[in-house]
């Protein structure tokens, strides 16, 4: 997600990932959300779905279309998008709101069905966390070739999620997932934001280290 080098400062003096531009929803995501360590089931939920909504889209669209994707699909409550029916999804290809992509709205409400079972289980956070061990990956990149599209523990969480009857979550997917849950810190490290992610990467209490 990150470009070729950091961007020169902005006006208010910080050096930047250069992706965000100066699109100041963009930006406010890239400061307060891109890469920090999330451990909360519905929130990973919520990304998960929506990196799903992205594919073959660039992020910004959905990202402004973020509100009126929680609008329609019950804030990612996933026990209420389980519950959706024919009716509902036709009412959701009727919305001008989100992307009207009729095999993504099934495979939300096939998705949230599997999530309920998962967190029934041992906690959506722990299923997808244990990948990483439960702490983040902190990664050193300086130029955007070395940031990768996808990772050896991209892909296994991949085949984890198929494997439970997860749709739209393809290891590239999967893995800008992860760089936006903060399971992998890609800022660039000339970014402001890479060390200040990495300071949270301590794991909450009683998660292994």
């Amino acid at each position: 997600m990150c470009a070729d080098i950091a961007s020169s400062p902005h006006p208010d003096g910080r050096t930047r990932c250069p992706w965000p531009g100066t699109d100041p929803l963009y930006v406010a995501y890239h400061d307060e959300e891109w890469g920090v360590p999330e451990f909360d089931s519905r929130a990973l939920f919520e990304k998960l779905i929506l990196d799903g909504f992205q594919a073959g889209l660039s992020w910004i669209t959905i990202l402004r279309k973020r509100d009126a994707f929680r609008a329609a699909f019950a804030n990612f409550d996933p026990a209420k998008i389980a519950c959706f029916n024919a009716k509902k999804i036709a009412a959701l290809m009727d919305n001008p709101g989100i992307i009207r992509n009729r095999a993504k709205i099934e495979g939300t409400v096939a998705s949230a069905r599997v999530y309920v079972e998962i967190e029934a289980q041992e906690g959506f956070s722990d299923f997808v966390w244990k990948f990483f061990d439960g702490r983040p990956q902190q990664n050193g990149f300086h130029t955007r070739a070395q940031i990768p599209t996808q990772s050896a523990k991209s892909v296994a969480l991949s085949k984890g999620l198929k494997d439970r009857g997860f749709k739209f979550c393809g290891p590239t997917i999967v893995y800008a997932f992860c760089q936006a849950t903060g399971m992998v810190n890609d800022h660039l490290v000339s970014c402001w934001r890479h060390e200040s992610c990495a300071a949270l990467a301590a794991p909450p209490a009683g998660r292994p280290r």
